[in-house]
């Protein structure tokens, strides 16, 4: 997280047109971090490796609510 927040720093270099400030770095992180995953599970586990985990990250405080959408697709 540090080092998201150094690359996108909340400062008024991102003007935006609407939002807080320091809005517009929000729509610079999905180029640092992907916005979607797709995550192959088996038996009702994710298959992740040894040191994989999935994290949530969302550093726009101008929306408080977020829903997160699981979408399942046998294969």
């Amino acid at each position: 997280m540090d080092t998201l927040v150094r690359l996108l720093p909340r400062d008024d270099r991102y003007r935006h047109a609407h939002g807080s400030y320091g809005h517009g770095a929000d729509h610079l992180l999905p180029a640092f971090v992907a916005p979607s995953v797709t995550v192959p599970v088996s038996g009702g586990q994710p298959l992740l490796g040894t040191w994989q985990s999935i994290v949530l990250v969302d550093l726009n405080q101008d929306n408080p609510r977020r829903s997160v959408r699981l979408s399942f697709v046998e294969g």
